[in-house]
């Protein structure tokens, strides 16, 4: 599955690898997992609700997540991921 950034998440990862550089290969494990499959039980996909009623979260590890939509693929009819948002849980929700 093609994963897809906005430009907010992309700020997000900037900052959090400016802030802890080894974080960088424990997101790019995560974001490879999450392109294998969203729903690895490592991930700890679930689905939220209230005001990010359309968005999904998983675990990058203890303290970090990664909040995502499932969007059709401008280059076919399968589904991509794009990335909202990536951080500390105080940080995303």
């Amino acid at each position: 599955m093609k994963i897809g950034w906005t430009p907010k998440s992309l700020r997000s990862f900037k900052r959090l690898i400016r802030k802890n550089p080894n974080l960088r290969l424990l997101i790019e494990r995560t974001l490879y997992q999450l392109a294998e499959d969203p729903f690895h039980s490592s991930l700890r996909t679930h689905k939220l609700k209230g005001d990010l009623s359309n968005v999904w979260s998983c675990s990058i590890d203890y303290n970090y997540r990664i909040l995502f939509e499932f969007v059709e693929n401008s280059e076919g009819k399968e589904e991509a991921i794009l990335l909202l948002n990536l951080g500390s849980h105080d940080e995303v929700y």
